[in-house]
């Protein structure tokens, strides 16, 4: 992060990419050991930038990959610890029983009502909480009197909704066809936003380096703090400048905020890959599911499958295997003026095969 200088950032808070989550993340990472190097990298990278006494707050959770399950929490937790960071607090997000994203592991016992067959349905998330040193609370007699007021905590909220307790009990995004953050692992803004009126002033600055969406970015502008967000992901950009209600008055109107946008070359094009495996991982599923069904259900399924062989995507992908083949037919389609959908059809096949090309050179 060579942008930031030493010492600037008063609060991180971030969700880091979960460890290749099947509707999430599906094979992003070689390997957990690959991903562990990640967050090895990040923290030290974090402690430089962090500014002494104060917070880094990660929202994750273990992982289920493939019958598996990864310690991520503890892993994390031991590489902060190592890196220097002191070892804060643990809060645990608890989400809406009536809603499990990913299957209902409990209902296994359902099926086999016998010892060794039990799985629980997991509804939370650990936020855990690290700290750079010890922070000197005389600097709080250095804040403008102004200041200080307008970052006091709403003690009648932290006590209502119970703020002061290690359970925090907040409804998830839930995945609705139309929102803007449909296919992105998105956490609920009240995370951050408890999260920044507990531990910044007004004015201070707030980092994400896992950006996403842009939830952080959102709710630290609409709490008078600074920000800076990471995104690695440059088909992210378009969602997060609709979160933060970024336009061109922005810059020529009444608001004071300044907005820098960096493209850097190690920028990659990553959406339309992950969505493509995480249908295929929903396909594989219901295959899966058929096996139990007649025959005469799996001969329809199969012709569905050589149907999907031949469709426009498909057919398309036969035609321009490569990039610079993709490449040549948009220069055709904006000469010409072709349909706005068939161009955005070419810059996601574009973008798929731009991915396997990386995914290609990583694995050489």
């Amino acid at each position: 992060m060579h942008e930031i200088p030493d010492n600037s950032i008063h609060l991180m808070v971030t969700s880091p990419p979960y460890y290749n989550a099947p509707f999430d993340y599906p094979d992003l990472f070689k390997n957990y050991e690959e991903f562990l190097e990640l967050i090895r990298a990040f923290a030290k990278e974090l402690y430089r930038v962090m500014a002494p006494g104060r917070i880094a707050a990660f929202v994750t959770d273990d992982m289920l990959v493939k019958g598996e399950k990864y310690p991520v929490v503890s892993d994390i937790t031991k590489i902060m610890i190592e890196t220097g960071f002191r070892y804060r607090d643990k809060i645990v997000w608890e989400k809406p029983e009536g809603y499990i994203r990913i299957s209902r592991r409990s209902g296994v016992v359902l099926q086999h009502p016998y010892p060794m067959y039990f799985y629980p349905d997991n509804i939370q998330e650990s936020i855990v909480i690290f700290q750079k040193g010890k922070f000197d609370y005389n600097y709080i007699k250095t804040i403008d009197p102004k200041i200080l007021e307008a970052s006091k905590i709403d003690l009648k909220k932290y006590s209502s909704e119970k703020w002061y307790l290690t359970i925090w009990r907040i409804t998830n995004v839930l995945p609705l066809e139309n929102r803007l953050e449909k296919g992105i692992a998105a956490f609920p803004e009240e995370i951050p936003r408890r999260l920044i009126k507990l531990f910044t002033f007004v004015g201070e600055t707030v980092l994400d380096p896992f950006l996403g969406s842009g939830t952080v970015t959102k709710v630290a502008r609409e709490l008078g703090r600074n920000s800076v967000g990471y995104e690695i992901d440059l088909e992210l950009k378009d969602v997060i400048l609709r979160k933060i209600s970024y336009n061109q008055t922005t810059l020529t109107g009444g608001s004071m905020d300044k907005i820098e946008i960096i493209e850097r070359s190690d920028a990659r094009r990553l959406r339309t890959f992950l969505q493509e495996k995480v249908k295929n991982q929903r396909s594989v599923a219901k295959k899966k599911t058929l096996k139990i069904v007649s025959a005469t259900t799996s001969f329809v399924y199969n012709s569905a499958e050589i149907s999907k062989k031949n469709s426009g995507w498909e057919k398309l992908k036969r035609a321009l295997p490569t990039v610079e083949a993709v490449e040549e037919r948009l220069k055709h389609a904006r000469e010409k003026n072709l349909s706005l959908s068939y161009i955005q059809t070419l810059e996601r096949l574009k973008a798929h095969l731009e991915r396997k090309q990386e995914i290609t050179s990583a694995t050489e």
